[in-house]
């Protein structure tokens, strides 16, 4: 019989029946009913074109051939429970692999991981750069960061933030625009042109102009004073998120740190 058609929740049923030579005991294993038991072995029966069980006065009795069958079923089932365990293995597993844009990883990411470390030291990070399209199947990884309207095809949680920003040398800095691939300022009259969110901040604390780039990137330079906003943040359609595919985002390492980020 082929691996495709074998009759695996059958199989199941007369593994339990075998052991306890009872529909009932085996029905109660299985939370199912004893007439649902009787239904399988009956089907399997069919199946496999052989008689599994027989009653007699002394109860229930194995056939031989039911019994011929019954120590390769066991292995193949304890094989099973060890495929099982080691596919459940990364469950437990303590290293994570993220992707995140290069800014938004030594601004704001790097930081709070230290942190989440702190609480658990058996943590292990790997930290992918992924300042263009993120493709999980190309790549071990647990979690990314994009930037845009939403999760896209994926699972995700939005990181919270005010949106934009803009931010300048406290005390003030030369009056110059600064522009970075994606920012909302027009680089073509802008004096100052840098590569990413992140090297406009450090141009802004510089002296070099002034920049508009995320809140959340800028969170913790306005926070340390080294720049000071110019204005009121204001909303903006596009953010971080948390992304992960269905399988990578149910795992419980994946929650935890999603949990652990957006929170």
């Amino acid at each position: 019989m082929k691996r495709t058609h074998l009759p695996l929740n059958g199989l199941r049923v007369l593994d339990a029946a075998a052991r306890h030579l009872s529909f009932t005991r085996a029905a109660d294993e299985l939370a199912v009913t004893p007439a649902a038991v009787g239904q399988q072995i009956r089907a399997l029966e069919d199946t496999l074109g052989t008689v599994l069980f027989r009653r007699t006065t002394k109860g229930l009795e194995l056939t031989p051939e039911g019994e011929a069958g019954l120590s390769a079923l066991r292995s193949g089932f304890l094989q099973f429970e060890e495929a099982v365990r080691a596919m459940q293995a990364g469950q437990s597993s303590k290293s994570l692999t993220i992707a995140a844009p290069r800014d938004l990883s030594e601004k704001w990411l790097l930081p709070r991981l230290a942190e989440i470390a702190r609480g658990d030291g058996e943590l292990r990070f790997v930290l992918v750069n992924a300042d263009e399209l993120i493709d999980f199947t190309e790549a071990n990884l647990d979690l990314a960061i994009r930037w845009g309207e939403g999760p896209g095809e994926h699972e995700g949680e939005a990181l919270e933030s005010d949106g934009m920003v803009t931010i300048q040398r406290p005390g003030g800095g030369a009056d110059t625009r600064i522009s970075w691939p994606g920012c909302l300022n027009d680089p073509e009259v802008s004096l100052v042109r840098v590569g990413d969110a992140g090297l406009a901040i450090d141009a802004a604390a510089q002296g070099l102009g002034r920049a508009t780039v995320p809140e959340l990137v800028a969170r913790a330079d306005i926070a340390s004073g080294r720049v000071e906003l110019i204005g009121d943040p204001k909303p903006y359609a596009l953010g971080y998120w948390l992304v992960a595919p269905l399988p990578q985002w149910r795992q419980k390492k994946v929650k935890a740190l999603v949990e652990a980020l957006a929170g």
